[in-house]
């Protein structure tokens, strides 16, 4: 992976930092959710518009977000626009409900369940005025580790082709690359992903998706204008710290096999024997879940998860 800045946080001078709209879908997680937009409060550089897209039944959170921005100086100076609407169904139609909503040049997806170190903004607002020609800057998560070395290994044998994830590789340096320049990737996590709304026109979420929506933010940057450049900067960091409030109770690795099928079958149809290959290694571990609890039910969760994304998949395409 190559960088393709090293220069300073700070925008060069004379040079305005584009307007910013900070965009966080949110589902029954008040605590969470206070405590990011404490950390977004906290920002050395504020952004002018909060949009927040609720699906809660009740109104728990929104309170709790209207009394924490009337009771801060830095709050106050934010355009808050909260929708609740439990009838929305999804994160990806809870994105899209989010951008119609903006009006900032730039828009910054977070999720609710994240923690940002003082510069974060700062950081990503710094490199669309250092380089107008991206159109699109993700920080970097602090808190993912590379796992075991039996993972490792199942990752080297398994998985090739578009469904190895740049992503991961990048955010396993986090401490060796906090120093260092933007570098350039294909795809973003949707947790903290920020794009020019200019470089975004029309562009919308697979709104098929429902629930946790896995896949929807790789999807969203496949979909981009061919040639849209994208990148992530090192040195705008958060921790994330995955709320289990929503999360299903189902073994771990069928939400990647929920978004994985989904992408292929939507995306990555020419890459049939990687996709048929990376199946087999995820077969592999819900056989060696089921024999080791003894229950059949992570091999029913892989079925069921496999079985999701290609429906949806092949209904996007």
């Amino acid at each position: 992976m190559s960088e393709v800045s090293t220069t300073a946080s700070s925008a060069p001078q004379g040079c305005k930092r584009p307007s910013l709209a900070v965009l966080i879908p949110t589902l029954n997680r008040p605590h969470d959710l206070r405590v990011t937009l404490e950390t977004l409060l906290r920002q050395s550089v504020l952004p002018q518009e909060l949009i927040i897209v609720d699906q809660s039944r009740n109104d728990e959170s929104e309170v709790a977000v209207r009394q924490l921005l009337a009771g801060s100086a830095q709050g106050k100076s934010i355009t808050l626009q909260y929708r609740r609407d439990p009838g929305i169904n999804g994160l990806a139609i809870a994105r899209n409900v989010a951008l119609s909503m903006s009006n900032s040049e730039v828009i910054l997806f977070l999720d609710d369940d994240v923690v940002l170190e003082d510069d974060f903004v700062e950081r990503l607002l710094s490199g669309y005025v250092e380089d107008p020609q991206l159109g699109g800057i993700s920080g970097i998560i602090t808190n993912y580790t590379p796992g075991d070395l039996g993972h490792r290994l199942w990752q080297a044998i398994f998985v090739h082709g578009p469904f190895r994830d740049e992503r991961q590789a990048i955010y396993h340096r986090a401490e060796e690359l906090r120093h260092s320049g933007r570098i350039p990737v294909t795809r973003f996590g949707g947790g903290l992903m920020s794009f020019r709304t200019s470089a975004i026109a029309g562009v919308k979420f697979d709104e098929n998706l429902r629930g946790a929506s896995e896949g929807e933010d790789v999807d969203f940057c496949m979909h981009l204008p061919p040639g849209t450049r994208l990148a992530i900067d090192p040195r705008a960091r958060l921790v994330h710290n995955a709320s289990p409030t929503g999360r299903r109770t189902e073994h771990w690795s069928a939400a990647v096999v929920r978004g994985t099928s989904y992408l292929y079958h939507r995306n990555w149809r020419g890459s049939r024997l990687a996709f048929g290959w990376l199946m087999t290694g995820f077969a592999s571990i819900a056989l060696l879940a089921a024999l080791k609890r003894r229950s059949g039910q992570p091999w029913d969760d892989f079925v069921g998860a496999y079985r999701y994304g290609r429906n949806v998949g092949t209904m996007s395409r």
